[in-house]
């Protein structure tokens, strides 16, 4: 294995490797020594790179809300109509919802940290933020909260539901809440 100076990739496959420790073992699960493993390197080079765990967690969960908002935007960026926005959003719900469980696993682990510490929050924050941000291109602000809710919402439902519902249903929801939207002027 190449030394942490000639291995440029070194810090990009630990955050990949804490990404999957925590979908497969959830955060209780986490040590440098777990991680170091999995991403085939010394465990010195954890200290080498992260300052301690609760830098490499920070930066494993903006690596995946990095990834959840490219999501977003790769549904959101292309409609040209409200009609087309509404459908795109059903669309993402169901990507969202059938999507791998890595995704869903990770998300929930991150609400769950955020939960409890809140200097994690602000990285829901963001994420929230940005996620609004793809929505009000076509919602107003108001109308973009409530439907990123929805969407985290549906999305948990459908994923761990017996018989989830379909993109009818969630249609509907999306036309609910965005009938009476306010038009900016």
């Amino acid at each position: 294995m190449a030394t942490g100076h000639t291995d440029p990739q070194r810090r990009d496959r630990i955050i990949a490797a804490t990404l999957d420790l925590i979908a497969e073992e959830g955060l209780a699960g986490v040590s440098h020594r777990k991680i170091a493993a999995r991403a085939g390197v010394p465990l010195g080079s954890m200290t080498y790179h992260f300052s301690g765990i609760d830098q490499l967690l920070r930066e494993a969960f903006g690596r995946f809300t990095d990834h959840i908002v490219a999501v977003f935007d790769a549904y959101l960026s292309t409609p040209t109509d409200r009609d087309q926005a509404r459908t795109a959003v059903a669309e993402l719900v169901h990507a969202l919802s059938e999507g791998p469980q890595r995704d869903l696993v990770l998300t929930q682990e991150l609400y769950t940290l955020a939960a409890r510490q809140p200097d994690y929050r602000e990285l829901t924050h963001e994420w929230m933020r940005r996620s609004r941000t793809h929505l009000e291109q076509h919602f107003d602000p108001d109308t973009a909260r409530q439907l990123d809710a929805l969407i985290e919402g549906l999305t948990l439902h459908r994923a761990l539901a017996r018989e989830p519902h379909d993109r009818a249903l969630t249609l509907e929801a999306i036309a609910r809440i965005t009938a009476t939207e306010k038009r900016a002027p």
